[in-house]
């Protein structure tokens, strides 16, 4: 099974870009839960523009899902909160300081050293670790060797190509799930999947434990309703539709 993991940043946004608490984030999470997403994932940055740290605290307590905390663990206010609120997972992102969304995953191999003392650093506290990487076997194999439990393969190069030559652009994703497997690593996908691209994604990729899925998500909700939408984004994980 395929686990929908929600990403609830882009509700925190529109909250923020008004002031005061509407719509109200965790509401907004236990709706999706709810719903039925089986998982909820935040990704805080430093000027918390849109998931407040405050935000990460209020859902630990109240969400009975998967929690999953993405983000920079270059920045110690990032490894501060999540060993402070100990999610189910922890996913390393690299992202860069002012970086709009993240657009690349993490060269494995450059940062072995220092992922892995991540990675040590996390499972000790009893959270798993998932490292945000390109779909590259290299790099997945690479993962395998800091000791993280899984990889996120970062999905915008599949996504931006699926509309041209689906066959094209799954196909260095097949390759990187095959390496993860062949490496013990579990694994998630994320970035630009939606209603329309989602489902070949499923079927094809071998092992996908779960898909972490925020922006077009609630983009849908505003034409579907967010029940309708995620009971369609749930639908996509079916073998047979």
């Amino acid at each position: 099974m395929t686990k929908l993991s929600v990403n609830i940043n882009k509700i925190a946004t529109l909250r923020n870009s008004r002031g005061g608490n509407i719509p109200d984030v965790l509401q907004a999470a236990l709706a999706c839960e709810r719903f039925g997403a089986q998982g909820i994932t935040v990704h805080p940055r430093p000027d918390e523009r849109h998931i407040r740290y405050s935000d990460v605290y209020t859902l630990k307590e109240n969400i009975h899902t998967e929690f999953n905390i993405e983000g920079n663990c270059r920045e110690q206010k990032f490894i501060d909160l999540v060993l402070a609120n100990k999610p189910a997972q922890v996913t390393l992102v690299p992202d860069e300081l002012g970086q709009v969304t993240s657009n690349h995953g993490w060269d494995t191999l450059k940062y072995r050293g220092y992922l892995t003392e991540m990675s040590a650093l996390f499972k000790e506290a009893g959270i798993r670790v998932s490292i945000f990487v390109d779909p590259d076997p290299e790099k997945v194999e690479a993962a395998a060797l800091t000791g993280a439990d899984r990889v996120e393969l970062y999905t915008e190069a599949y996504a931006s190509g699926y509309h041209q030559d689906r066959e094209k652009a799954i196909a260095p994703y097949i390759d990187a799930a095959l390496a993860a497997q062949n490496a013990g690593l579990g694994l998630n996908a994320g970035h630009d999947l939606d209603l329309h691209n989602l489902h070949y994604f499923f079927q094809q990729i071998p092992g996908l434990q779960e898909v972490s899925i925020g922006h077009a998500l609630i983009a849908d909700a505003l034409y579907l309703g967010l029940e309708e939408t995620i009971r369609q984004y749930l639908q996509r994980l079916v073998l047979n539709i």
